[in-house]
């Protein structure tokens, strides 16, 4: 993969993080789990198919709008 790939990480309100641009998934050993252009990520904690998101989210109640701390201003 190319470094100059650009690669766009999008956290959605009450569910997952969509990536999108030319992305390889790498398990904790170094092996290639996945390598695409777009993927759904879980963020839930709770999806059956981590580190991708099998839309558990929509039934375990879990909430955040995704716009996690903002930077304070000066």
């Amino acid at each position: 993969m190319s470094e100059e790939s650009s690669v766009k990480i999008t956290v959605t309100e009450n569910g997952w993080y969509q990536v999108e641009g030319p992305t390889q998934i790498i398990a904790p050993d170094g092996s290639l789990i996945r390598e695409g252009s777009k993927f759904f990520l879980c963020r839930c904690g709770h999806s059956n198919a981590k580190p991708f998101c099998d839309n558990t989210h929509k039934t375990c109640d879990f909430i955040d709008d995704g716009l996690g701390k903002k930077a304070k201003k000066d």
